[in-house]
């Protein structure tokens, strides 16, 4: 077993034994939808002599819907666990200006094709509010990601696929400051940078109280990273038009 995964593994069975029990448990579900595009999307594969070329640019990547769905258990005011399920899949076509080395196909120039972008994210996350008032919240913590990414690339008869499923150490955080009794201020994310990528996963926006245990999320969302080595190099950047219901239970 990896270093990392004996840390997070002993950090989330400290973080339930430190949890008061007399305190009251709070459960929240949180389903986030909207639009998604892509900004950058750059990729070489092999890393080390496949072409570079742009999903993004070279491509034409268009907007799509999305869904991603997060349930927080809360204990007391100052521990929560979170689990959250982000599929993503983006499409993109066009036609190739110049000869394209991928994943082991020679793709010739003027070749029309496909390409799938996929990066699913699934994480167990562990936070602790350092402060917790009604007005504001700050809290800092750590998310164990499981990545399952894919490109994929077809036309002119050919068809190649680089896939990828891997852990990811993140570091999480999350600000709240109440602008009005009903409007809530929210910058939260998990963010890591490393010799070999870097991931970030960043929303800021509002909520907005509809009921006493609903409340309303929109903001902008945006995810950025990638990984540079002899496999893959690929450097993405997603943009997000967010919206979503937070529900209390």
């Amino acid at each position: 077993m990896r270093t990392f995964d004996i840390a997070y593994a002993v950090l989330i069975a400290c973080a339930l034994f430190l949890m008061p029990s007399a305190a009251p448990a709070q459960l929240r579900l949180d389903i986030e939808s909207g639009l998604v595009g892509s900004g950058y999307n750059d990729v070489r594969i092999p890393g080390d002599t496949g072409t570079d070329f742009s999903l993004s640019e070279d491509l034409s990547t268009g907007s799509d819907a999305y869904l991603r769905a997060r349930l927080d258990y809360t204990l007391g005011v100052r521990h929560t666990l979170s689990v959250l399920y982000a599929p993503l899949t983006l499409a993109a076509e066009g036609t190739l200006g110049g000869d394209v080395h991928f994943a082991g196909e020679d793709f010739p120039a003027g070749t029309e094709v496909e390409g799938t972008y996929t990066f699913n994210s699934y994480r167990l996350t562990y936070r602790y509010a350092l402060r917790q008032t009604d007005g504001f919240e700050a809290g800092i913590g750590f998310t164990a990601k499981i990545r399952d990414a894919a490109v994929k690339v077809e036309g002119g008869g050919l068809s190649a696929e680089k896939t990828n499923v891997g852990f990811v150490p993140l570091l999480n955080f999350r600000l709240r400051w109440s602008a009005t009794d009903r409007v809530d201020l929210l910058l939260e994310g998990d963010a890591l940078a490393a010799p070999q990528g870097r991931a970030e996963d960043v929303f800021a926006g509002a909520l907005v109280d509809l009921t006493d245990s609903v409340q309303l999320r929109a903001g902008y969302r945006i995810v950025e990273g990638g990984a540079d080595n002899d496999e893959v190099y690929n450097f993405a950047l997603i943009n997000y038009a967010s919206a979503g219901l937070v529900v209390s239970f």
